[in-house]
């Protein structure tokens, strides 16, 4: 099954356009959406969930019209929004079950079936008759996966899947993430490039509600190779280097400066060159026209 996003723009009644003419071909599996916070990541999601038109633009999932046949595409999708919202006084199994009966499971032995089953899978199966407001952030965000799941869902959303959590438990979130990535086209729409890097074989970064990448992380990564250049400088001499060559990012190590740059030769006296990575991937292609040629063509 195959996600298409054909020429899809919005514009808000207050004039901000959200998204500028986005086409997107995203297949099975794990597809990271990366972009910093206002960039357009959650108007796009929302239209493709249908909780929003576009102004204009098709969206096609497999053989529905997702534009004209909603209910059709929501008995196929599974949402997990960043925020969820949960009843504090309500087990994980007696919420689970409710759920299940909004989707169309009608027999109790199916639901009860079900329920077991998504407990099991997101192992939250021990903690089935506690209420919910005694779950952590990463229980919660857990649960919500369960939810987005009922029914076997051919589109599954993630918002911010990890934003929140712990250590430990977005460990914990990923691997449940990546084992549910197999089979259904799974976008998770993030500013973690840390999330697409560990879970992702296709992605896009999307800038001021443009698409400005599309393809693997690998490819983005190996087309930067050569390019990057780091150097360690004193705090003082820090903004001559960002005035006078092309600064990708800063970093403190140990309490000093750390810079990362693009350039197709060694840009200056003490550049070491360095192995590019998806975060260097993503702050170039977020500083737009300042790509060394050969890079920006990749």
């Amino acid at each position: 099954m195959t996600l298409t996003i054909e020429n899809v723009s919005k514009t808000y009644p207050d004039g901000t356009r959200a998204l500028h003419d986005v086409s997107l071909e995203i297949p099975a599996g794990m597809f990271g959406l990366l972009g910093p916070n206002g960039a357009g990541k959650s108007t796009l999601m929302r239209t493709v969930a249908t909780l929003q038109e576009p102004d204009t633009g098709s969206v096609q999932l497999g053989d529905i019209n997702v534009l004209e046949e909603k209910h059709a595409l929501r008995t196929r999708l599974g949402y997990l929004p960043q925020e969820i919202g949960v009843y504090d006084n309500v087990t994980a199994e007696t919420l689970l079950n409710h759920f299940a009966t909004l989707k169309g499971i009608e027999s109790r032995s199916d639901r009860r079936e079900v329920v077991d089953a998504l407990l099991d899978r997101v192992n939250l199966a021990a903690a089935r008759n506690q209420e919910l407001g005694g779950y952590s952030g990463g229980m919660k965000r857990r649960f919500g996966i369960a939810v987005a799941l009922i029914g076997n869902p051919g589109l599954i959303i993630v918002d911010e899947p990890t934003a929140g959590l712990d250590p430990a438990e977005r460990v914990r979130f990923l691997n449940l993430l990546s084992e549910i990535g197999e089979d259904s086209v799974v976008i998770l729409s993030t500013h973690i490039v840390a999330d697409v890097r560990e879970l992702c074989t296709q992605m896009a970064i999307i800038r001021e509600g443009k698409i400005i990448f599309e393809g693997t992380p690998q490819a983005a990564v190996a087309a930067l190779d050569g390019h990057v250049w780091r150097k360690t400088v004193t705090k003082e001499t820090l903004p001559d280097h960002e005035a006078q060559y092309d600064v990708i990012s800063t970093k403190l190590v140990a309490g000093r400066p750390v810079i990362r740059a693009v350039a197709e030769e060694q840009p200056g006296e003490g550049f070491e060159p360095a192995d590019p990575d998806l975060e260097d991937v993503y702050f170039t292609r977020m500083k737009g026209n300042r790509l060394p040629e050969t890079v920006s063509a990749a």
